[in-house]
């Protein structure tokens, strides 16, 4: 029997036993996963800046943080969440009750990026917990320091047969996909989520796939844009580009062209003396993703930006102009600080050029016409976004986060977490005091008065 058998089998058997499901030992956990989280800081600290050279401050805001957040709100919704969801039924079933409850899954897997590798890895796990499920993590194997962080906190806390962390490379990877899980959650590129999801569908396991995609963000003429651009210049160079919900491309109004990249040039002057130049700037995780980003530098005229160091592994924000729509860069997602500019007439135009590709992960719309909102809010389908500002609708648990299309499959934070993770089940509860001869005999008669209940 294979070891990832073995550590599945005996989870589903300690799923087996109920513990998971009490509301008790879930908000313990949550409780004991924060604990752990504050306890580990400056060893998750280390490994993020040996890794990917994330200053402490950086590393609080994107990751840990987002994570004290979402288990504090799990905490206190849970109850309420955990409780059967009565609902009504129809005339035909006078006398009967409607019930959803929600059911943990058993043992689910997760699969976790680089890019945030300790956020990404503990988010889904806080809504597999707070659903009742055991899981299985899998962190990635390009942020190696990360990884063995992950696995020394997580398996010293928590039993191998409720909470474990397995590392490796593509092998592993592979070898858990194979398995039969309960659930899986992978965050991760579009061309490894259609692996995982073809891995799923040979179990017929359900998943959610956060993946990612071109996201745009249209600069209006009526924005304000030096706080467009400072905003802009926060989402898009934050990481290093290295982000699923970065603004990819921009999309600005040619009457507001020239103003709007001086207010640019401004802010991303003022990034680089307070990251680039402090030693705080994220570097690209790894050689071969370091030289595809550099290879993007000749698909358009550098107008900010462009200069690189490859023994770092450090790319300054860049800003590109006169780059082809049918060029590479235009083809995949950019995954790094390098932002092209594009310039439209009218917002047809727009359309017609985030239409052209698959649907975003994200979308960002800097504009002070209410009717210019609506318009572009109601044309274009992507996973979600921001009106006036980047990347900040991801971090509130109030608001579900996933993609549409090839940016992914599915949401989660905050109760989308928790519904994530859960089946909702159905129940009927049918009365005894009574019992309807109508659907007994099936007559003339019967049939009328059915036909008068569903009239």
């Amino acid at each position: 029997m294979h070891l990832y058998t073995q550590l599945r089998m005996k989870q589903k058997e300690f799923f087996y036993e109920g513990e998971t499901k009490k509301l008790d030992f879930r908000l313990a956990q949550l409780e004991k996963l924060k604990a752990v989280l504050k306890e580990n800081e400056s060893l998750f600290f280390d490994a993020l800046a040996k890794d990917l050279n994330k200053s402490k401050e950086e590393a609080f805001l994107t990751e840990m943080s987002m994570l004290y957040q979402e288990i504090n709100h799990m905490k206190k919704h849970l109850a309420d969440w955990m409780k059967p969801e009565k609902v009504k039924t129809v005339a035909t079933h006078v006398g009967s009750q409607g019930v959803i409850q929600h059911e943990p899954y058993g043992v689910a897997l997760i699969i976790a990026p680089w890019n945030y590798p300790v956020q990404l890895a503990f988010s889904p796990l806080i809504g597999a917990i707070a659903a009742g499920n055991c899981a299985v993590i899998k962190p990635s194997e390009l942020t190696p320091n990360v990884s063995r962080a992950i696995t020394n906190v997580v398996n010293a806390a928590f039993p191998q047969e409720y909470i474990h962390v397995v590392e490796g490379a593509v092998e592993e990877s592979q070898a858990l996909l194979a398995e039969s899980f309960d659930y899986i959650f992978f965050t991760g590129s579009v061309g490894v989520g259609k692996i995982v999801m073809e891995a799923a569908a040979k179990h017929l396991t359900p998943l959610t796939l956060e993946l990612g995609g071109k996201s745009p963000v249209i600069v209006d003429k009526d924005a304000k844009l030096n706080l467009a651009a400072k905003r802009i210049v926060f989402g898009k160079y934050l990481n290093a580009g290295q982000t699923c919900v970065a603004p990819d491309y921009l999309l600005v109004d040619e009457e507001v062209k020239e103003e709007f990249l001086t207010e640019l040039k401004k802010e991303i002057k003022r990034f680089k003396e307070d990251k680039v130049k402090k030693g705080k700037y994220v570097r690209i995780v790894s050689d071969r993703h370091f030289k595809r980003l550099v290879k993007f530098l000749d698909e358009g005229d550098v107008i900010i930006g462009g200069e690189y160091e490859e023994g770092s592994l450090k790319l300054e924000p860049t800003v590109l102009e006169n780059v082809s729509m049918t060029s590479a860069l235009m083809e995949e997602e950019i995954f790094g600080p390098i932002l092209p500019v594009f310039v439209y007439k009218n917002l047809t135009e727009v359309f017609s050029i985030v239409r052209e590709r698959p649907n975003p992960l994200a979308l960002y719309l800097f504009t002070e016409n209410k009717e210019v909102e609506q318009k572009v809010l109601e044309s274009l389908s992507f996973g979600g976004g921001c009106v006036n500002d980047t990347v900040m609708h991801l971090a509130t648990p109030y608001l579900p986060f996933g993609g549409v299309g090839e940016s992914g499959m599915g949401a989660y934070h905050g109760y989308e977490s928790f519904n994530a993770f859960s089946h909702r089940k159905s129940i009927l509860k049918q009365t005894t005091k009574f019992d309807l001869a109508v659907r007994y005999k099936q007559n003339k008669l019967t049939t009328n008065i059915l036909k008068k209940l569903v009239k």
